[in-house]
């Protein structure tokens, strides 16, 4: 039997891929079958749909699991998404052509075949909370692969100085592509964040359901409502009550 880790033997010809990345408990396989099959939906054409992991089990035959590169963290060193820089190698298992990188928690809603033509040299989610900085959310993000084997490079050279300057990997990623003139927008409508953008304001969200927003593609989940606390609604919280947004339902699925 073939090692789901079996090192890529794809040709040359470049390819359009998607990555998704799971490790450890977190998440399940079942977040990576459904983010396939909501891709399969919304994209049209061929492409290649890859999961960097830990463990493939359980993940669909449709999927190529490929081991996560080694990043060489520190022990007992918060996470905080660092292991997503790994898909900057300059040799990512032999692929080649277009990634478009998606979180395994997103909910795709919309068709996807413009994240591949949308102009841009990397183009990546402008961060809601704080839109007057250069930062980026990494849910969604496009490159070609190994374009920029240098964030990668410096990171593993220099992590005690980017662990001080830098919460985080998107914050990290972004600056580096900012200074080299590279980063750019997804258009603002199609990555909307279900926390800020489908939760009606308060009080009206104790009647009216969460809802996807005109034009959106992909909703992006951070914080800790992910798509299943959506699907189930949230009482616990005066201020941050949800009905539950049966719109999940429809798209999160196999």
């Amino acid at each position: 039997m073939t090692s789901p880790f079996a090192r890529s033997e794809l040709s040359a010809q470049p390819q359009r891929h998607i990555l998704c990345m799971k490790w450890g408990t977190k998440y399940g396989p079942e977040y990576v079958n459904r983010l396939y099959a909501m891709v399969r939906r919304h994209l049209q054409g061929d492409f290649n749909f890859v999961c960097l992991t830990d463990n493939a089990q359980g993940i669909r035959p449709e999927v190529q699991c490929l081991p996560i590169p080694s990043l060489d963290l520190p022990p007992g060193i918060p996470e905080r998404g660092w292991t997503k820089l790994t898909t900057f190698a300059a040799d990512l298992h032999g692929l080649r052509g277009t990634a478009l990188f998606l979180d395994v928690d997103v909910v795709v809603t919309g068709p996807l075949d413009e994240f591949f033509t949308h102009p841009g040299e990397f183009l990546i989610i402008h961060d809601h909370k704080r839109p007057w900085r250069v930062t980026g959310n990494s849910s969604v993000y496009r490159f070609e692969l190994g374009a920029h084997p240098d964030v990668l490079e410096y990171f593993r050279g220099h992590f005690d100085e980017i662990r001080q300057q830098f919460r985080n990997e998107q914050a990290y990623l972004s600056d580096v592509l900012h200074k080299q003139g590279r980063l750019q927008y997804w258009p603002a409508s199609w990555c909307p964040s279900f926390k800020y953008h489908c939760i009606p304001t308060w009080p009206t969200n104790y009647w009216q359901p969460p809802f996807v927003p005109e034009d959106a593609r992909i909703v992006i989940f951070h914080g800790e409502c992910n798509p299943p606390d959506a699907l189930a609604g949230r009482r616990n919280r005066r201020f941050r009550f949800i009905r539950p947004a049966r719109w999940v339902a429809e798209h999160w699925r196999e």
